[in-house]
């Protein structure tokens, strides 16, 4: 089943949303301070891609300050309102019966767009 859903998340969307993910990772990457946001965007856009059967987990606290010092910045400076945008497309679909699978994917990718460092995808 996670297979059918997948195969119809990408053709109706995903695979946008996957792309414009993986652009602004690599405009991101341009910069040697922006590298460490890049590869996490680069897990939305790898969970985007294909988000049924994909796990986030938590390993706790991210080991070291750095880690905790960076969901901040990236909270502030985008995570914020990629999040906020995925809640709004994740209640959109959520309105119908039909959309509720698709809804909680959206959820799942909110959750890691608020604080992607120290998450890992399974």
């Amino acid at each position: 089943m996670n297979i059918v859903l997948n195969i119809i998340w990408v053709v109706f969307g995903g695979v946008m949303i996957a792309i414009e993910y993986a652009i602004s990772s690599v405009l991101m990457m341009l910069t040697v301070v922006g590298i460490p946001f890049g590869l996490q965007t680069m897990k939305l856009a790898a969970l985007a891609l294909w988000p049924f059967g994909t796990d986030v987990s938590s390993d706790g606290w991210p080991s070291g300050c750095l880690a905790g010092v960076m969901n901040v910045i990236w909270w502030f400076l985008g995570g914020f309102a990629i999040a906020l945008t995925h809640l709004g497309w994740g209640l959109l679909f959520c309105i119908t019966i039909v959309g509720i699978p698709f809804g909680v994917q959206h959820f799942k990718l909110m959750k890691l767009a608020l604080f992607p460092f120290g998450k890992t995808l399974n």
